[in-house]
């Protein structure tokens, strides 16, 4: 297709979603969860009582190494508490760690996003090892990064210093790793791991910590033998065993540093810093993004484009193997990049995520074709309806055909764009985009492409992109 002319058509279909003037109006596979415990689920009961001759007889293995890091750690270790203002209970718990003499302490912004969206609903406290407690005051955050700082009114207090290494990128996969916290309000608590080095699919880097991390325990320190931070605890894996991640301590840094030397955080315009973020985080991402090749894969008589980076994992699946045999065959491939970024319990975004399905008819006429691709849903029912709510404006989509200049490589096309505001961050969007192509009545190729949290201008480049690499495989 003739890029000017399809770069008409488009503008036809993203100009839907403006009302008024020339600018838009405000309208797979396991995702690692954050380990704050305002959902954790209730504590099972204790396991019975192991007999004591078994006890004796297989002692478990003590690491007199944690015992020296926890004991040194311990005066460092937070709780953080986020309470109703009005009745003092508590509503989401977390962990922290001391970063300064004068107060200043880690933690994740998932632990603190209740108080920073609504200071007027909640309060934040921290609770000591030592019993003390007393009122935290959020000074910075990076929510790209899930990073806060807080600060207690508490002055010539210990604190954790970053292991150099770390900083460096210089740590030694298998290093051991002590993770500390409090998991599920039981108490603070270590836990022996491994270090297994950056994982390999992400954009966002997180450190791949082999350790029995728990709900409660994000914000937490990971720390070396030498009790300086490699790490802060952020999420695990709810389908796996002992797979769990850490921010790395080098984006740390210079949070600590904008807090110390940064005017103080205004919490009424907490809001627009977050679209402020959340836009520089999605303007590196779709500017790298925009420099990948987009590699084509064959689908029947259709190329598609997919993900030129390392950040998407893809499965397929098919029904040619069911039994009775389908009048009708799909194959489908989904990839999804796994990150996401938190904003509230409510809202995670910034993701990116497409589908390609091929359908094939064996003995169905068109009009039965059409039947059997809208009772298998096989495309994307979600840009259809109204999901407003308090987060989201409405939806808003345009259907529009986008017709080849040059048949011979690009077949005719329709395509349906949705997209819908976030209320509170200006200029940040939800964008859905479904092509279906309209050349033959017997088989078809449905894409969708799904991207949150992202500009106009981005999501609109991203599509064209997407849009122009549809074509004939011969």
């Amino acid at each position: 297709m003739h890029a000017a002319r399809l770069r008409d058509s488009l503008c036809l279909l993203f100009a839907a979603a403006c009302l008024t003037g020339a600018a838009p109006v405000p309208v797979a596979v396991p995702v690692p969860v954050p380990l704050s415990a305002a959902n954790a689920p209730p504590i099972a009961s204790p396991p019975p009582p192991i007999d004591a001759a078994a006890k004796d007889a297989n002692p478990g293995p003590i690491s007199s190494t944690a015992k020296h890091v926890y004991a040194d750690a311990r005066p460092r270790l937070l709780q953080v508490r986020t309470l109703l203002s009005d009745t003092g209970q508590q509503t989401t718990l977390g962990s922290a760690f001391l970063v300064d003499a004068d107060g200043l302490a880690i933690t994740n912004y998932h632990v603190v996003s209740q108080f920073a969206l609504e200071p007027k609903t909640y309060k934040m406290e921290y609770a000591a090892p030592d019993g003390s407690h007393g009122p935290l005051t959020l000074v910075a955050f990076d929510v790209g990064n899930d990073l806060a700082v807080v600060r207690l009114d508490k002055h010539d207090l210990p604190f954790f210093t970053f292991n150099p290494a770390a900083l460096s990128g210089e740590s030694l996969k298998g290093e051991r790793l002590y993770s500390m916290g409090n998991p599920l309000d039981l108490g603070f608590a270590i836990v022996e791991g491994t270090y297994n080095g950056l994982v390999d699919h992400s954009y966002n880097e997180r450190i791949h910590f082999s350790g029995a991390i728990n709900a409660g325990m994000s914000g937490g320190p990971t720390v070396t033998e030498d009790s300086r931070v490699i790490g802060i605890n952020v999420a695990k894996l709810i389908s796996g065993e002992l797979v769990s991640f850490l921010v790395p301590a080098r984006f740390a840094v210079p949070l600590i540093e904008r807090a110390r030397s940064g005017k103080p955080l205004s919490l009424p315009d907490v809001r627009a810093e977050i679209a402020r973020q959340l836009s520089s985080w999605q303007d590196g991402l779709y500017s790298t993004m925009g420099h990948a090749d987009l590699p084509l894969s064959t689908f029947g008589p259709y190329k598609a484009p997919e993900s030129g980076t390392n950040w998407f994992t893809c499965w397929a699946r098919t029904n040619a193997d069911d039994v009775p045999k389908p009048r009708a065959v799909y194959n489908s491939t989904r990839c999804d990049m796994n990150v996401e970024v938190f904003i509230s319990e409510e809202v995670n975004t910034g993701s990116i995520s497409f589908t390609h399905t091929y359908v094939k008819s064996g003995d169905l006429n068109p009009f039965q074709f059409t039947a059997f691709v809208n009772t298998n849903r096989l495309y994307d029912l979600e840009i259809y309806g109204d999901n407003s709510d308090k987060y989201f404006s409405p939806r808003l989509c345009r259907e529009d055909f986008v017709a080849p200049q040059t048949p011979e490589q690009r077949p005719l096309m329709r395509v349906v764009w949705c997209a819908q505001a976030y209320r509170d961050f200006e200029g940040v969007y939800d964008v859905s985009m479904m092509v279906a192509t309209q050349d033959r009545n017997r088989e078809m190729l449905l894409s969708n492409l799904s991207m949150k949290g992202v500009s106009y201008v981005n999501a609109t480049a991203f599509a064209h992109r997407f849009l122009e690499a549809i074509q004939w495989s011969r």
